[in-house]
């Protein structure tokens, strides 16, 4: 069956409830360019990153307001406008990607990722540790004269 004229995803939540998971969603996204949630999550969430990434491109004032009134710290608003905008600034949207993780181990639900274009995953690489020289041994300490015991003492 199709899914003409069906809506949203509800996620299980009251409306006020979505629409604050949602927000926390997107507010991660922007801040760490890559999180981890359900996929019906990652699904919903992607229009509204998008969306505020649009905003971000405009750099009106009401833009700015608008998102201002979404995001939940001001430290990502300031990157949303000063960063990640310019960053996308040649794209007509699809600023997002969604990869399959599999099943979360707990519940078995479908996990994906969610990241930014251009904020691709690289792997750190180990660095060659260096072979350190052995320190060289501290000078060895004058041996001092032993010591006579006096004659005139018994011994202990």
């Amino acid at each position: 069956m199709p899914r003409h004229r069906q809506g949203y995803k509800k996620l299980g939540r009251s409306p006020a409830h979505r629409r604050a998971t949602l927000r926390n969603l997107v507010t991660n996204l922007l801040e760490r360019e890559r999180i981890t949630t359900t996929l019906s999550k990652a699904k919903a969430l992607r229009p509204l990153a998008e969306q505020m990434i649009t905003l971000g491109k405009r750099d009106t004032l009401h833009a700015r307001r608008q998102a201002a009134a979404f995001l939940l710290r001001p430290p990502v608003l300031q990157k949303l406008f000063s960063t990640l905008a310019p960053r996308f600034a040649d794209r007509n949207g699809g600023y997002t990607r969604i990869l399959s993780l599999g099943w979360r181990r707990g519940d078995g639900s479908d996990l994906a990722v969610v990241e930014l274009i251009g904020s691709e995953f690289k792997p750190k690489t180990k660095k060659k540790e260096k072979k350190k020289k052995p320190e060289p041994a501290p000078p060895a300490a004058e041996p001092q004269p032993e010591s006579t015991p006096d004659q005139g003492s018994a011994p202990s």
